[in-house]
């Protein structure tokens, strides 16, 4: 949900990862072109290249989201969806791909407060938009929607963390233990070297 503190992660965990590690993509509504294809192909063309870490600020659940609670789509095009989102995420773990799905669970009450947070402090205009207030009037229709969401798209290769974000700093130490652990299991190593380490030392000390 809008104010959960999605950016703020990004910033806080990680803003402290090498950036040249880092692909990050913020989905926002769909292009004119995008909505030419189905629904995964802008996701498709975001994936991270090998050896990167990936990160979609909102992502094809949208699709299933937004579309259920505004009827942008009919319910049985939501409900293939579901299926095409399993599919698609299971292709990525085959592909070596760890997925860690994050939903940040806000209440309505703390909405509210940031969101007018967002309205007392003039630094903070350019953060917020009207329609914040519109889609608040549909809290139960969401809240529905990602139940359903995260019931029919939890699986075993790629299951939902459901993280409270009432407090910040707690959502944000979720998420960075989430992806420690991730990479730590991994089991990662430096690239061993592809030069005889001992020659190139010789080698250095005669300039």
């Amino acid at each position: 949900m809008d104010t959960a503190g999605k950016g703020g992660i990004v910033r806080h965990v990680i803003g402290d990862l090498d950036p040249q590690g880092v692909s990050h993509y913020a989905f926002k509504a769909p292009t004119k072109a995008e909505l030419t294809h189905d629904f995964l192909w802008r996701i498709r063309k975001r994936v991270p290249a090998a050896g990167m870490i990936g990160v979609f600020d909102r992502s094809h659940y949208e699709d299933v989201l937004i579309a259920r609670v505004h009827e942008l789509a009919p319910p049985v095009e939501i409900k293939k969806r579901y299926n095409q989102i399993n599919a698609f995420e299971q292709e990525l773990v085959d592909d070596d791909t760890t997925v860690i799905k994050v939903m940040l669970q806000i209440s309505s009450t703390e909405q509210k407060s940031r969101l007018g947070e967002r309205l007392d402090r003039p630094d903070k205009y350019w953060n917020y938009h009207t329609v914040d207030v519109d889609e608040r009037m549909h809290w139960s229709a969401y809240q529905e929607a990602f139940q359903i969401a995260l019931e029919r798209t939890s699986t075993a290769a790629a299951p939902w963390y459901v993280v409270p974000a009432d407090r910040k700093w707690y959502a944000r130490l979720v998420v960075q233990h989430l992806l420690t652990e991730a990479l730590k299991s991994m089991v990662l190593t430096w690239p061993t070297a592809d030069f005889d380490v001992e020659a190139e030392k010789v080698r250095l000390s005669t300039t």
